[in-house]
């Protein structure tokens, strides 16, 4: 499948050398607001064709997905430019700004008969369906809280720091957190609170957020642009608990009983990036004539936007 890139940045060059180890996908074109910068990633990534907008790679016929590797802030516009010239859809997280924004273009490409995905790499990594396997089993007996945290000394990235990039710790690394905890949860959640540093531009530097589920579960979460972390995410049970090593991509995880013993190690498998796995389902989406993936189907991408939005309504942080 002939994949074309928006957006020549750092997380572009990662996906870019996951389609080159792809073997049912080509690396077709890029596309970059600098004609300059995308014929140097071209040459330096292998790919035939280079853009010097974003339209221009759109009006292609020959390209059959795009990826969407631009800052938050040029999701929604990138993505609905790309689904109007008909393009079946992967983009980066977080998806959009808001959850309205999601909605739209999620309607909009299901009317259209195309492809839309979230590229939340977490959502697909084979640890992701390890722990669901776990949990299944009942190890560690009912689940009844999760608590994930990720932290990066990022706060000096323009993404982070600017409200007209989208910028803040949540849509960064905090929607990973939030993730982890509805992969493990859902998204049934009767009361969210939570508090954020802010910064001049009233960007969040850090949040610390408590999620409540109808059911009585909890959910406690923090994320920082400010400092590095665990990155750990834990699920507690009334039998023992699960540690999930690094949320962000998982290196490993321990099961511990009710005396802090561990009864069970799984270690991570080998990758190519990490993202081969949205990349695949994403085309097999596509050959199956699907606008989603089952990794991350269209309700799950507007909860978690709806979530997200529910945060930023009690930090008073806006775009």
């Amino acid at each position: 499948m002939n994949i074309g890139i928006i957006g020549a940045g750092h997380i572009a060059g990662k996906m870019a050398l996951t389609i080159r180890a792809c073997k049912n996908a080509n690396a077709y074109a890029i596309a970059s607001r600098s004609y300059e910068k995308a014929c140097e990633f071209a040459a330096q990534y292998g790919f035939e064709y280079a853009y010097g907008s974003y339209e221009k790679l759109a009006e292609d016929p020959d390209v059959e997905l795009v990826y969407v590797a631009t800052p938050h802030s040029f999701h929604y516009e990138d993505i609905r430019m790309c689904l109007e010239h008909g393009k079946n859809v992967l983009c980066e997280k977080s998806f959009t700004l808001y959850a309205s924004q999601a909605s739209e273009l999620i309607s909009m490409a299901e009317n259209r008969g195309l492809f839309l995905g979230e590229a939340i790499w977490t959502r697909y990594l084979p640890m992701r369906f390890v722990l669901d396997n776990i949990i299944k089993s009942k190890i560690i007996g009912e689940v009844m809280s999760v608590s994930a945290s990720l932290s990066y000394p990022i706060a000096s990235k323009e993404r982070i720091v600017r409200k007209d990039l989208g910028g803040g710790a949540l849509l960064d690394i905090g929607v990973y957190c939030v993730n982890f905890a509805s992969m493990v949860l859902g998204n049934d959640i009767s009361e969210i609170t939570a508090s954020a540093v802010l910064n001049d531009d009233g960007m969040d530097m850090a949040d610390g957020i408590t999620m409540l589920y109808e059911n009585g579960r909890i959910a406690v979460l923090h994320c920082d642009a400010r400092t590095a972390g665990s990155r750990d995410g834990i699920v507690y049970g009334t039998d023992g608990y699960i540690v999930f090593h690094n949320i962000n991509n998982c290196e490993g995880i321990d099961v511990y009983n009710t005396s802090h013993e561990i009864i069970n190690h799984i270690d991570a498998p080998a990758q190519i990036t990490g993202f081969e796995y949205e990349l695949e389902a994403a085309i097999d989406a596509i050959e199956g004539g699907k606008t989603e993936c089952a990794h991350m189907p269209h309700a799950e991408i507007i909860a978690v936007m709806e979530i997200m939005d529910g945060i930023r309504k009690k930090t008073g942080v806006e775009y």
